[in-house]
């Protein structure tokens, strides 16, 4: 769909915006991007500082192309004083760039269901979950998230786990000019953080967990918190300002609910009722702290390798709940999901039936099948509650010995490090440490950080391989009947990035050939 727009309409809006040149409002824009190389004749140009790049020394170079107009941020008029296009001057060019994407687009999401879902661990498969319940419910549907987006479940890989502002508006306005009625859409911190959901307009918020990653850019786990806690306030407010009644979704088994609920009742609304409280923990373990009671809950849980079965007790009624994957932790992230089918006032076998039909999600307690006599199960676990949950998940479901193989990624939270080597140590019976994405690290540098955290007697046999192939070999060769292998941290990803550049690297595959070349032998 060809789409134009005047400065002036684009801009109307936009908090401290100045127009700079004669009749600039006038100007029509026919695409918006903060991208250089994706400029073309038409394109309004965000010019957005970044920490590799600043989008203000492309400026020249995207008028030369034919940029219709510049966004820039004040202070630097001075040095882009001769440029012959419009230009917009704005206090943060970030912050304006996700509000010009939704006046460029139409505002989408004031016509789409949109269902947040934040947290440390459990988005994807919890946002996947979601969205095969409003597919059961007859909605066509869209996925946003860690694997990419995409619309009736055919998913393109993306970059990153929440799209900047202006890529996201695009793939919502997509989804209205081809009928889709319902989004689920993981929101990750940073995009919080950095506005690159601003203007986006939830009709539910749910919240998975809050445990320890990302210290890298947040600092403190107060400010991670905070970040992810503007879903439940800003982005509220917004919403019902709009007109949606909005609804959140929390899980009484962390403590951080108490803290978003709150807010929720001081900041946005008490009655009616937005909040829906899930719980997967034993009711005799229900903290205080969240309230007398939690809404949805299971019973009579059953946990198998590859598909979980339990029966969900929810305010309407209660129903058997069927997962096509295994994993404890999938009851929670299935529990939040029931969450939102409730908040949407659906029926319990709607729900049901949207759980039963959720395809199982790649790398995530994935098993891999190649003919042997132990299991091999491949988890996207990166954080010490990640690996934390996926070891203890692992452990009933193993009558041998439970082999871990694991690492920690390069340029990221190095304080995570020596925790899950401890993790890792305590609840497997070998613990192989290897090479994640080591990025622009030493990986050797890296295996130093996470072995510190597994010194000492007890606990696992520990060995270290930094090549990631070679220490899924050594598990293998190691695995004896019954046994148990958990191969974590990269799970659905097909790529490993060692120093600046990208590799292909899949776990499930490479598990397949390693598993076939010991068969051989």
């Amino acid at each position: 769909m060809t789409r134009q727009k005047t400065l002036t309409q684009i801009t109307a809006n936009l908090p401290g915006a100045t127009l700079i040149a004669k009749d600039a409002g006038e100007t029509v824009v026919t695409s918006v991007a903060f991208d250089s190389r994706k400029v073309a004749a038409g394109t309004l140009f965000i010019a957005v500082p970044g920490a590799k790049f600043d989008g203000h020394t492309f400026v020249r170079d995207v008028v030369a192309k034919g940029a219709a107009a510049v966004v820039i941020e004040a202070g630097r008029e001075a040095e882009l004083a001769d440029l012959t296009v419009p230009c917009v001057v704005v206090p943060d060019t970030r912050k304006a760039m996700a509000q010009i994407a939704v006046a460029f687009y139409d505002n989408p999401t004031a016509k789409l269901h949109l269902a947040g879902v934040t947290g440390t661990n459990g988005k994807t498969t919890t946002a996947l979950m979601m969205e095969s319940i409003a597919r059961a419910a007859g909605d066509k549907t869209a996925y946003v998230g860690t694997l990419g987006f995409g619309i009736d479940g055919k998913i393109v890989e993306g970059d990153r786990t929440t799209p900047e502002a202006i890529d996201l508006q695009a793939f919502f306005a997509r989804c209205v000019d081809e009928g889709v009625t319902a989004v689920a859409i993981e929101v990750a911190s940073h995009a919080l953080a950095l506005g690159r959901t601003d203007g986006c307009l939830f009709d539910v918020a749910v919240f998975t967990n809050l445990t320890q990653d990302h210290l890298d850019y947040h600092g403190t786990m107060e400010a991670y918190r905070d970040a992810k806690g503007l879903l439940f306030t800003e982005y509220a407010k917004s919403a019902r300002a709009s007109g949606k009644d909005w609804y959140a979704v929390l899980n009484a088994d962390d403590p951080v609910t108490l803290d978003y609920r709150d807010d929720i009742y001081n900041k946005v609304v008490v009655d009616p009722n937005p909040v829906i409280i899930y719980k997967a923990k034993p009711r005799t373990n229900l903290s205080p702290i969240v309230s007398a009671h939690a809404d949805v809950f299971p019973n009579d849980i059953e946990l198998f390798v590859d598909h979980i079965n339990y029966t969900a007790k929810t305010p309407v009624g209660e129903v058997a709940i069927e997962l096509g994957f295994g994993g404890t932790f999938n009851v929670d992230n299935s529990l939040a999901a029931i969450g939102y089918g409730i908040a949407r006032g659906l029926s319990p076998e709607v729900i049901a039936e949207g759980l039963r039909t959720c395809p199982p999600v790649p790398g995530r307690f994935q098993p891999v099948k190649a003919g042997q006599e132990f299991a091999v199960l491949v988890d996207y676990a990166h954080t010490p509650d990640g690996l934390d949950n996926v070891l203890k998940s692992a452990r009933p479901l193993t009558k041998g010995r439970l082999i871990s193989v694991f690492g920690c990624g390069g340029d990221r939270d190095k304080t995570k490090r020596p925790k899950m080597g401890r993790i890792a140590k305590d609840l497997s019976d070998i613990a192989i440490a290897t090479s994640d994405n080591p990025r622009t690290e030493n990986p050797e540098a890296i295996l130093d950080d996470v072995l510190a955290g597994m010194d000492g007697d007890g606990g696992a046999e520990v060995r270290r391989e930094s090549d990631r192939r070679k220490a899924i070999a050594l598990a293998v060769s190691l695995a004896q009947a019954g046994d148990t292998i958990v191969i974590a941290g990269k799970g659905h990803e097909t790529y490993q990035i060692i120093g600046t550049e990208t590799f292909p690297f899949d776990d499930v595959q490479v598990a397949k050939e390693e598993i076939e070349k010991c068969s051989a032998r």
